[in-house]
């Protein structure tokens, strides 16, 4: 049964209830509970497509508000379908304390599992960026994801496997300016994949697309519309 938190929170754990569109509720997570925004349009559609979407590093200010996060979420809504955004643990709502991008996939899973039992039959997308495309290239496979987006993946600084092979349709986008993951480095990564992504370079962006936030949008769009 659906309850509050001592923040005053409501925490959904029970699919015949859903929270209201753009306001934030708890998830009960591996240790504890996780704080979630869910987007969709009314009325929601309950065969539409569901996408989550992973936040950058904790450690580094990292939150389900960051702008690029919020981005990737509306170009989702864009295309019709309902996205989660969530705190990895110990971020803004959520219970646990950063763990190194392990604990931090198992949240990501913890929440797809909870918009799967929410929406059982609609195919699921998985974002993230930076950090958050770690996590979301970590455990796709595991949820069973449909669709995968890295925006400005780590490449040199975690562990991306230089021939894993994505197997399911998937986008890269990187800033080629961008001053905190090494464009060239991703360039390489995305060449090595035996089967390789759309991969979008928006030359002059950097890490966190300052101005090019809508050109941002604008190419999730257009490569998954």
């Amino acid at each position: 049964m659906d309850k509050l938190s001592a923040e005053g929170l409501q925490v959904f754990d029970d699919p015949t209830g859903l929270p209201v569109s753009g306001t934030c509720f708890l998830i009960p997570g591996p240790v504890g509970v996780l704080e979630a925004v869910l987007t969709y349009s009314l009325p929601p559609d309950a065969l539409a497509p569901i996408a989550v979407v992973c936040h950058p590093h904790p450690l580094y200010g990292g939150t389900l508000n960051n702008k690029v996060v919020h981005m990737v979420a509306k170009a989702f809504n864009a295309l019709g379908a309902m996205t989660l955004r969530f705190n990895f643990r110990g971020v803004g709502g959520s219970d646990g304390q950063f763990d190194h991008g392990v604990g931090e996939v198992q949240d990501m899973l913890a929440v797809a599992r909870w918009m799967r039992r929410y929406f059982a039959r609609s195919p699921l997308w998985l974002a993230g960026f930076s950090f958050g495309s770690f996590v979301a290239y970590s455990g796709y496979r595991e949820v069973g994801a449909e669709r995968l987006l890295l925006v400005a993946p780590p490449v040199d600084r975690f562990e991306f496997a230089r021939d894993g092979g994505v197997d399911v349709p998937w986008m890269v986008i990187q800033g080629g300016a961008d001053e905190v993951v090494n464009p060239d480095s991703v360039s390489l990564w995305v060449e090595q994949q035996p089967w390789r992504p759309v991969y979008e370079c928006l030359d002059d962006a950097g890490h966190f697309f300052h101005a090019r936030l809508v050109p941002l949008r604008e190419r999730i769009v257009r490569a998954w519309g």
